[in-house]
């Protein structure tokens, strides 16, 4: 049997700094994971050099092997140009889903006392992100216009996908789409996630409107929580849930492409963070994020040693920061490397002790 291959996207300024560390962390001789990385250079040089065909490449490529990470890259500004390769990456791979979980960091203080994970996840297609917009008239009289779309076979996947979820976290079903003012648009997806939840009677289900979901957030506590949202309305939600519970660095994106039997095809894991160009160079940002992408990844390889090694690295990436270990933004004076250093040790010394233990 060949051996998993990860396929591995370059980035830009410190999120690619921070790529490096994360690779340090998921290599094999640390993990006991035997997998191959494969790299492509999805750098802002490299995708205007090659006009983002090394962007379809890539995607071409995590298609067949099923796994891969990015890191952090250059939007540039100009119209016309190369452009962000999220959407291209989504679009190629046939993604659906985007989960990002917040969850505490010891022992750092959250936001509003909330307490146990919150999972957002988030359409990873279509709605305001692949929107025709155009003008007609002129000046004060000038009207934009936007049309978006979304299908019943991507909101069937996320709905399946956030109840199984739920049932597997033993979390709750919580919010949802503002289909009181968008019956037919977001009540489609509506209708998948009443259909969803008739399907798993024992997933607890509490359907809000978005506005009331970000309202009631802020309320929540002990009781972890499953969030489906519409792709605009999970970009901005999950910003926010990653920041009550301290930083938006503090936890690992994952974009799902999903069979037709709602199982897992391709992962791609990432930081949700940019590029963080004042940081680059100086040993300084939080590489949290981006560790855990790399657990992420390993998680969807599908073998026990990969889910040990996965688990390891998450408990380590926490683990050292509640001894104390903590990038500034955290509060903490560690540099990036040094951080980066305290689990590795870490993940080592587990695996080492839970082998020893059998």
């Amino acid at each position: 049997m060949s051996k998993p291959t990860i396929v591995v996207l370059k980035g830009d300024q410190t999120g690619q700094e921070l790529l490096d560390e994360a690779m340090r962390v998921i290599d094999p001789a640390i993990t006991r994971v035997d997998v191959n990385f494969e790299t492509y250079d999805l750098s802002l040089e490299n995708r205007r050099a090659t006009k983002n065909e090394v962007v379809r490449e890539a995607a071409a490529r995590i298609v067949e092997t099923g796994l891969g990470i990015k890191a952090a890259t250059i939007t540039p500004p100009e119209k016309g140009g190369v452009g962000s390769p999220n959407a291209l990456l989504r679009e190629y791979i046939n993604g659906q889903v985007i989960l990002r979980t917040g969850r505490r960091i010891p022992p750092v203080r959250p936001l509003a006392g909330v307490h146990a994970p919150i999972a957002v996840v988030r359409m990873a297609v279509d709605d305001a992100y692949g929107a025709k917009e155009w003008r007609e008239g002129e000046g004060i009289d000038e009207i934009a216009w936007s049309t978006r779309k979304i299908t019943r076979r991507t909101c069937r996947k996320v709905a399946e996908f956030t109840f199984r979820l739920a049932k597997r976290t033993h979390a709750k079903v919580f919010g949802g789409p503002k289909f009181t003012v968008s019956p037919l648009y977001e009540g489609m997806f509506k209708e998948e996630l009443d259909d969803a939840a008739a399907r798993y009677p024992d997933v607890k289900y509490d359907p809000q409107l978005i506005d009331a979901t970000f309202a009631l957030l802020l309320e929540a506590t002990g009781e972890p929580l499953v969030i489906p949202a519409l792709n605009r309305d999970g970009d901005t939600l999950s910003d926010l849930v990653l920041k009550m519970f301290g930083t938006i660095a503090g936890a690992e994106s994952v974009i799902l492409s999903l069979d037709d039997n709602f199982d897992v095809k391709v992962a791609l894991t990432e930081a949700p963070h940019g590029t963080a160009p004042s940081l680059q160079g100086k040993n300084i940002a939080n590489p949290m994020a981006m560790i855990m992408a790399g657990a992420a990844v390993l998680r969807y390889v599908g073998t026990d040693k990969a889910n040990l090694a996965s688990r390891a690295i998450y408990e380590a990436a926490l683990e050292v920061a509640y001894d104390g270990i903590r990038t500034p933004d955290l509060g903490g004076s560690a540099a990036t490397d040094e951080y980066v250093n305290a689990v590795i040790h870490e993940v080592q010394a587990k695996l080492e002790v839970w082998d020893a233990l059998g």
